[in-house]
């Protein structure tokens, strides 16, 4: 009983050293934004200014369309993160339903492409996008999530589809149960934390990218918060405070969505 109660001890000792790493960036970060206009932050260990102020955040709103560059983001994270579990859902169940030789090979393929530098996809989709008309659009940011995005993602799903007992299957196919239904009725419920957590990373993805509307948008009013966030960093150098209330900004929909489905990775330490 006294080792599993310091062993249980060690655990929630070590999960509190490992949050308190993570968050002190964004305590400082959120600190930092309170700064008044002009006063440099400190090199020493203070974190609070002498004279708090929340004017930076209104500067943010006033030097850009934020809002606008929010509601980019929210509309690019909305098409492609339900999307990505679809299809990478829908990968994995039919790799895990191949016959072990196959389900080899496809891991295979999946490892292969997952290594391949995501440079040497940048100009080749360019070419494409050009090509079908969706250079400029929102359609372009949301094309890799019609593959799935990732194999990664792929893999997971496979990994979790894998673990079902193959009884399930097969009396879901006696019981008349078509594909599609196997996929949405039998599959898919039992793996749900799995696709909770597919669901976080694709949007903590689409949510940060960078590159992607660097290099396939060219209207500014179609730009999304990483874009953002760099033209205000080319209009007011230097000015870190302004800079931390944008970033925080940006960081707040993230920790709400992480929060709303912190249950389900309960769920998922429970399974394991």
């Amino acid at each position: 009983m006294k080792v599993f109660s310091f062993r249980r001890t060690a655990v929630y000792l070590l999960r509190l050293v490992v949050a308190v790493i993570f968050l002190l960036p964004l305590v400082w970060m959120a600190a930092a934004s309170l700064y008044p206009p002009g006063v440099p932050l400190p090199t020493s260990l203070q974190l609070l200014p002498d004279e708090p102020t929340l004017s930076n955040y209104g500067r943010v709103w006033r030097l850009i369309p934020i809002g606008r560059f929010t509601l980019n983001s929210l509309l690019v994270v909305a098409l492609a993160m339900p999307l990505t579990l679809v299809i990478a859902s829908w990968a994995g169940l039919g790799m895990a339903l191949q016959p072990r030789s196959r389900q080899r090979l496809w891991v295979l393929i999946s490892l292969a492409v997952l290594m391949a530098p995501g440079i040497a996809l940048w100009s080749t989709r360019f070419f494409i996008y050009r090509y079908l008309g969706w250079y400029d659009t929102v359609w372009a940011l949301v094309a890799p999530a019609w593959m799935a995005t990732s194999p990664f993602y792929v893999l997971i799903f496979y990994r979790a589809f894998r673990r079902i007992p193959g009884v399930v299957y097969d009396m879901a196919r006696l019981d008349g149960v078509g594909v599609w239904q196997l996929w949405w009725l039998v599959a898919l419920p039992i793996v749900r934390p799995t696709a909770v957590g597919v669901a976080v990373l694709s949007f903590v993805y689409y949510w940060g990218d960078f590159i992607s509307p660097l290099l396939y948008l060219r209207s500014q009013s179609r730009y999304t918060l990483p874009v953002a966030l760099q033209l205000l960093e080319q209009l007011t150098r230097s000015d870190w405070a302004l800079l931390m209330a944008a970033a925080i900004w940006a960081t707040l929909i993230p920790v709400f969505i992480f929060i709303l489905v912190q249950p389900y990775f309960a769920l998922v330490g429970q399974e394991e």
